[in-house]
């Protein structure tokens, strides 16, 4: 299964409206299907304007290593030369800092990708599963917890 465009709308407002109810910074999101396509790209009003680099980023990032973009960050922590050998390798297709979600379907499976940036990394974790939650789909974060 792969998302729809109707579901990467869903998520993506979601993802907005998440923003907005938590005062987050303006917002960029990027929403990939399985085979990393866009579906949606939206940029909040004053959102800067290399945000979405940085949410194609993790969202691609994120599909293509099966991962979250939080795990990347966590690793980075610990071993920046790996995660930045890894991000030369794929010519900078992968953002470690969280905001980079995978979205699962009922069964578990990689239906796409989001990818926020405009804040923390934490908060634009927290808009990404705000949004993939009111889209009723599951989510995958690459946290260690």
């Amino acid at each position: 299964m792969t998302l729809t465009l109707n579901d990467a709308d869903r998520i993506a407002d979601g993802c907005i409206a998440k923003a907005r109810e938590l005062g987050l910074q303006p917002l960029t999101v990027v929403i990939l299907d399985a085979g990393a396509h866009y579906l949606v790209l939206k940029r909040e009003d004053g959102a800067g304007f290399l945000r979405h680099q940085m949410a194609h980023a993790k969202a691609f990032g994120a599909l293509g290593f099966g991962k979250g973009t939080r795990f990347f960050a966590e690793q980075s922590a610990r071993n920046p030369q790996v995660v930045a050998n890894m991000i030369a390798a794929i010519d900078g297709e992968l953002f470690p800092s969280p905001g980079g979600v995978l979205v699962l379907d009922a069964e578990g499976r990689v239906a796409g990708a989001i990818g926020v940036s405009g804040d923390l990394g934490d908060r634009d974790e927290a808009a990404a599963l705000g949004g993939i939650e009111a889209a009723g789909f599951a989510a995958a974060t690459g946290g260690s917890a």
